[in-house]
């Protein structure tokens, strides 16, 4: 196993956190190729061999290729089970199931006008078929992961709290995302108010760290890219927006914290308030952390045949109280984390 991924899962098992709840339970878990999703996997069956859980993981995949990859290591595992199937259409499971973590979801801006119907079938069909399957189980938590972009477009520089909505255009194709995570989020509340299914919402901001598709096509993956490639930081904005940063480690400690000690039917902003910092901020951190590659920033027009659906949202500013009273705190710093992510590719 990667050094960093291994720091990582001993720090996490040092969280005060009930892991003796998962005990001879079984856990599935959605989107299991994708980045926050194969990391969770990944940590739990070292979870597993380190306090003897007997816990059984279901990770469910699309690609069957892409699970094979992800999971190489585990193929004999006799503590996973990887089914290929598209969580748009109805799922046949015959274990009796635990917890679900529902993390299946086109994050990345270049699927949202490529594929806005699969953006939206993922976290509409998929999280109503989830909680169906759900209403036949011995549930004991589920977890939606959501996004800051549900937020909308909010004042400019304002503190986005739980309740601090703003608008989003239903006629902009980009709003394929935060539409469809805002109805898989009443979902959720509406499966948990009339079954009573333990539902509790996560809504992330941007999570990177080790394992991060370097293609994803955010600009922090791009940037990564550039400096393991040796390539100058390419800007095809004014890099004055800002966004909230929060490294995987982190992420991965707040949803457990959520799936084991949140409220149902309510929802926790999960960022690094700390790690707010403009597009431009953050090319010129990671500049100034390997110095000995002597890279620049650059400014260039985005062309207008790529594919990428421009987010009109100037400012990301979270406020994560509401998730910090239930004892969670980011660890890691926006140097430390991209220092972390950068060195685990070497």
């Amino acid at each position: 196993m990667n050094k960093i991924y291994l720091e990582d899962f001993r720090f996490l098992l040092s969280q005060k956190l009930p892991w003796e709840n998962l005990r001879n339970k079984t856990l599935l878990i959605t989107g299991a190729s994708g980045f926050i999703a194969s990391y969770l996997i990944k940590f739990l069956l070292f979870l597993n061999k380190e306090m003897g859980l007997h816990l059984k993981v279901i990770g469910i995949v699309r690609n069957k290729k892409n699970g094979d990859q992800k999971f190489a290591e585990y193929k004999k595992s006799q503590d996973l089970k990887i089914l290929v199937q598209d969580i748009a259409n109805p799922l046949k499971i015959k274990e009796k199931v635990h917890f679900i973590i529902h993390a299946a979801s086109q994050a990345s801006p270049k699927y949202y006008n490529l594929d806005p119907v699969g953006t939206l079938k993922a976290n509409v069909l998929g999280t109503y078929n989830l909680l169906e399957l759900a209403k036949n189980n011995p549930l004991e938590s589920f977890l939606f992961l959501s996004s800051g972009e549900i937020y909308g477009m909010t004042p400019a520089k304002k503190i986005t709290n739980e309740t601090s909505y703003g608008y989003l255009d239903p006629l902009n194709i980009r709003s394929c995302y935060g539409e469809s995570k805002r109805l898989g989020e009443t979902l959720c509340v509406s499966y948990s108010h009339q079954y009573q299914i333990p539902a509790k919402i996560v809504r992330l901001y941007h999570t990177y760290g080790p394992g991060v598709n370097l293609n994803d096509g955010r600009v922090f993956a791009d940037f990564i890219k550039n400096i393991l490639t040796n390539e100058n930081i390419v800007l095809k904005s004014s890099g004055k927006t800002t966004r909230s940063f929060s490294y995987i480690a982190d992420t991965v400690c707040g949803l457990f914290t959520v799936l084991f000690k949140g409220k149902n039917q309510e929802a926790y902003n999960l960022a690094n308030e700390n790690a707010t910092v403009s597009i431009k901020e953050l090319a010129e951190t990671l500049i100034k952390l390997f110095p000995q590659k002597k890279l620049k920033m650059i400014f260039e027009k985005r062309d207008k045949k790529e594919l990428y659906s421009e987010s009109k949202i100037t400012d990301n500013n979270p406020d994560t109280k509401k998730l910090s009273s239930l004892g969670w705190q980011p660890h890691f710093s926006l140097k430390e984390g991209f220092k972390r992510t950068i060195e685990s590719y070497n």
